[in-house]
């Protein structure tokens, strides 16, 4: 693909910013640019690109910009549908026609009739479904399951693949003449690797949203960890690159992140020993802990704060209204396994009560699964052994709680 910087319109860059599209990449641009020329134009497109690159973009440009944009846009995931009702799901079933068919249900081509569909993952399309959307390709003819009158649809089809297609048809896993069929036009999404600039604008973006969507401190990115995630590989893409940089934004909220620490949120870092990553995941479940363990007695020390300021204010009147110090919001940190505090603003605290949320006086020194143990059984001691008031005060579900309590022996 030419390298040659694609002229980024008017047009163009208000479809980047109707869709959210990010990066200036020439590469991400000719295929924007290419997927724009083709819309007008009622032809079938493939998208092709490596998994995590954002293929789903494209049949929304394709429709946005054709004659059919007031009608539907339906995508299917082709697999994540059982291929025992993929044929269902797709042209519909009569009623009887198998055992759960208790009524006659339409399928995805008959609601997109006037629109798009966009089939996604078009290669885990079992063989006989193929001929099925090729006779629709070729004629907007499909028979329902069960049924034996024609009916016609007037779809237009995208469809997307991480798959080579053309060897998928030399192993006989793809038909060769609906391969033909679907890539009238081809449109190539590229990896992110290839992508230069656009990683650190997606990186920045990602870390942007995730701070403001959970009320976080924002992290920054040292050069040395700019220059190592743009010389990274990326085999995940931009779905990849959100999950890491999401990561990073809440385990280091509010610092500036380096090359070492962004590190430990890559798989095998990036050439660097780091003992704390396992083959489980991009950071270890002991590296979780240390965290957690850590906002834990964070929390302790401000609440012993605010125990003596209770002991203070107390002193002058039998009901006291107390500020809280504003903390960093941890809850999004906390995975749903481990117990939530949740710290209000203002509370009202008579004279001769403590802080009833969690008593960490005897706390120091706990492991956290003592922590979470002695937290459960004070919570469960205040609501009179009810577990649904329990679990509504921890935040937690219901579920959750029951299989801590069994866990814990705090039946």
């Amino acid at each position: 693909m030419s390298n040659v910087p694609v002229e980024m319109s008017a047009e163009l860059q208000a479809v980047k910013n109707r869709l959210g599209l990010v990066g200036n990449a020439p590469a991400l641009m000719e295929a924007v640019s290419r997927a724009m020329r083709v819309a007008p134009i009622d032809l079938s497109v493939l998208v092709i690109g490596e998994s995590g690159t954002g293929k789903e973009f494209f049949p929304k440009i394709i429709h946005m910009g054709s004659a059919r944009k007031h009608n539907k846009l339906i995508a299917v995931n082709c697999g994540a549908i059982p291929q025992g009702t993929i044929d269902s799901e797709l042209f519909g079933h009569e009623k009887g026609a198998f055992t759960d068919a208790i009524s006659s249900r339409k399928g995805y081509f008959e609601e997109a009739d006037g629109g798009t569909i966009f089939l996604d993952e078009v290669a885990e399309l079992p063989l006989t479904t193929q001929a099925r959307l090729l006779r629709v390709l070729e004629s907007g003819e499909f028979l329902k399951v069960g049924s034996s009158v024609v009916q016609k649809t007037n779809i237009r089809i995208v469809a997307a693949t991480n798959v080579d297609l053309s060897k998928a048809v030399e192993e006989g896993r793809f038909r060769e003449d609906l391969y033909y069929r679907l890539s009238t036009v081809l449109i190539n999404v590229p990896p992110l690797r290839d992508r230069g600039g656009d990683i650190m604008l997606l990186a920045r973006k990602f870390a942007s949203d995730f701070a403001e969507r959970y009320r976080m401190p924002a992290i920054a990115f040292s050069d040395s960890a700019a220059s190592a995630l743009v010389s990274y590989r990326w085999p995940g893409n931009v779905r990849q690159l959100k999950n890491v940089v999401e990561q990073v934004a809440l385990f280091e909220a509010g610092t500036e992140v380096g090359r070492d620490e962004l590190a430990r949120y890559i798989p095998q870092g990036f050439g660097i020993s780091t003992p704390a990553l396992s083959s489980e995941g991009l950071h270890s479940y002991a590296q979780e802990r240390e965290v957690l363990f850590n906002m834990i007695f964070r929390l302790q020390r401000e609440l012993d704060a605010v125990r003596a300021e209770i002991a203070e204010r107390t002193d002058h009147s039998a009901t006291q209204v107390v500020d809280l110090p504003h903390a960093p919001s941890i809850e999004a940190a906390m995975p749903r396994s481990i117990v939530k505090y949740t710290a209000p603003k203002q509370f009202v605290v008579p004279a001769e009560a403590r802080p009833a949320t969690v008593d960490v006086s005897a706390m120091s020194g706990m492991t956290l699964e003592d922590t979470e143990r002695e937290t459960i059984r004070q919570s469960l001691d205040r609501n009179g052994g009810r577990r649904k008031a329990t679990a509504k005060e921890l935040n937690i579900s219901e579920r959750t709680l029951y299989r801590k309590i069994k866990e814990y022996g705090l039946e």
